[in-house]
């Protein structure tokens, strides 16, 4: 499964899982149906920030945590997620699996059975020509995809009819349920056959800007650098929601965001880091949900660099990260310090993985061996490479750069200095093929967070076969056992296998230490109290949206 990139500090969650969860409501909460609280409030429009801007609007080119909300509201999917982050049909009739035939007893073919009478926004008929056009369209080497893993196991596909579609695949295949047009970590949708079938290739078409959808919102204006402009789509079969606008504000400095909120120029911030959290639950006209989420906060070595190549300068550098004080002094004792990216909600965490504790003095004593030497400026350096390592990050993110600095100050006790590289959002997370800087690899070392599924595939983050170009693993990092595990994976569509598959992963992890997971993360929104019935889930937050209202 794709999965999306957030730009945010590297702590943001739950410190007790106990009191994860606000309940908003009552005469702190929002308002009731009929009466509004806020005077400002807009009735019937949304305006949402989340601290950074987009590239595209076509989730088969991008992979942000903003698109996949705007694409959740507007765009074709056969599954959906719920609110207790549950597979639900969309545009497929059921959810396929083994018991209800939808799945073959050997995990190789799959059939979907889809709605009739549905309607593309702009009123043309949603067929089964448009899914398997679609999966063409993702397996067209000249379309710029973020990942082909798991589409690439389809080699024949079957249409029998306008109204089913079956998938014949190579090798089994069991995160088919996120992967394969489910909202689910900022996936492929289904694209328009009849407006886009024409071109050779999708990845500059004037409809990535205005793309045409299946959702209860159609997108209407994207005003560049501005706001993205969502209304009521007329033609939504399962009817027009509550909301008539919804709309992004563009607002990629998260200190401009708070004074928006201030200003009460937005009615919504998702999500909010632990930074800026006091702050802006703070606002009296305002409310929040804060819950566990699906996601890690970390820090990628890029392992084809010599300076972080070396698994002895990775481990110090773990030792010498102290996880606990970024908790305590930029996420303002929101975070959940743990050291694998599986949540401890998820039925696939693996609770043999300890914890590494802040230890400099065992950082020294490792790089001591591994022969590193300190030169006259304190830095270290072996075979003529020094540690000074280029830090990639997201610009207008102060949290972030607050963090960077108390990591510098950790590291430099241990001789590794840092240089700082500032990139718009827009470019960190770009394709590869449009010179994305997370995927290019002009970097030491990357923070940013990752949104993980329920099931527990890592395959698009650390499988060998998707290092760039060919995916998501930025880290190039290729371990033998943790590969075969993820590979075994496909194969079991029951969960308990799944789980054991996830612990071997783990470990390698936790033995190579490609990446530090600096925090697991929880989901903060604060938004207007005149919004209600927002149950937002972990995994989709904008899936179920159609009783919202405000």
């Amino acid at each position: 499964m794709k999965q999306f990139f957030r730009p945010v500090a590297l702590v943001a969650a739950c410190v007790a899982l106990a009191a994860c969860t606000h309940a908003a409501g009552g005469p702190g909460g929002p308002a009731s149906a009929g009466h509004r609280v806020n005077s400002w409030t807009v009735p019937h429009v949304l305006r949402y920030a989340t601290g950074e801007d987009v590239n595209t609007l076509n989730p088969l080119l991008g992979q942000q945590e903003s698109l996949g909300f705007m694409s959740s509201l507007t765009m074709a999917w056969l599954i959906k997620w719920d609110r207790h982050n549950r597979p639900y049909p969309e545009l497929a009739t059921e959810v396929p699996s083994k018991a209800n035939g939808g799945v073959s007893k050997d995990g190789l073919t799959i059939t979907y059975h889809l709605r009739k009478g549905v309607k593309w926004s702009d009123g043309a008929p949603f067929t089964a020509d448009d899914v398997v056009w679609t999966i063409h369209a993702i397996l067209n080497p000249a379309n710029d995809v973020i990942s082909r893993e798991g589409w690439d196991r389809i080699k024949k596909i079957g249409e029998p009819n306008k109204y089913t579609v079956v998938l014949h695949l190579s090798k089994p295949y069991s995160p088919f349920i996120e992967t394969f047009f489910s909202s689910a970590g900022a996936n492929p949708c289904i694209l328009p056959k009849h407006l886009l079938a024409k071109y050779p290739n999708i990845n500059h078409v004037a409809y990535n800007s205005l793309p045409v959808g299946i959702g209860p919102f159609k997108y209407e204006a994207w005003d560049r650098g501005q706001k993205v402009v969502m209304v009521r789509n007329p033609y939504y079969w399962r009817g027009e929601p509550k909301l008539k606008e919804i709309d992004f504000e563009i607002v990629p400095d998260r200190t401009t965001v708070l004074t928006e909120l201030e200003a009460k120029e937005l009615d919504m911030w998702a999500l909010v880091s632990g930074n800026y959290f006091q702050r802006a639950k703070a606002l009296a006209p305002f409310t929040y949900v804060r819950q566990p989420g699906y996601s890690f906060d970390h820090l990628d070595f890029n392992l084809t660099r010599p300076r972080v190549k070396d698994l002895a300068v990775r481990e110090a550098l773990q030792y010498a990260t102290n996880r606990a004080e970024l908790i305590k002094k930029v996420g303002h004792g929101v975070g959940i310090l743990r050291e694998e990216p599986a949540p401890s909600i998820a039925p696939y965490y693996d609770p043999a993985i300890k914890m590494v504790p802040y230890d400099i003095a065992k950082a020294n004593r490792i790089l001591d061996a591994a022969g590193w030497k300190r030169g006259r400026d304190g830095i270290r350096a072996k075979n003529g490479v020094r540690l000074v390592l280029d830090f990639a990050t997201s610009s207008g993110t102060p949290d972030v750069d607050e963090e960077i600095e108390l990591i510098r100050q950790s590291w430099k006790k241990i001789g590794v200095g840092i240089n700082v590289r500032h990139y718009p959002a827009s470019l960190l997370f770009a394709p590869y093929a449009e010179g994305g800087i997370v995927y290019k690899g002009n970097w030491d070392v990357v923070g940013f967070q990752w949104f993980i599924d329920p099931i527990g595939d890592f395959s698009s983050e650390y499988a060998c076969n998707q290092i760039p170009p060919n995916g998501q693993n930025d880290l190039h990092w290729c371990n033998a056992k943790a590969d075969a595990a993820m590979r075994a994976l496909y194969t079991h569509y029951d969960q308990a296998k799944r789980n054991k598959d996830d612990a071997i992963v783990m470990e390698q992890l936790d033995h190579d230490v490609p990446t530090i997971v600096t925090s697991g993360t929880e989901n903060i929104y604060v938004f207007n109290r005149d919004l209600r019935n927002f149950h937002p889930n972990q995994v989709t937050p904008f899936d179920n949206m159609m009783d919202v209202d405000i």
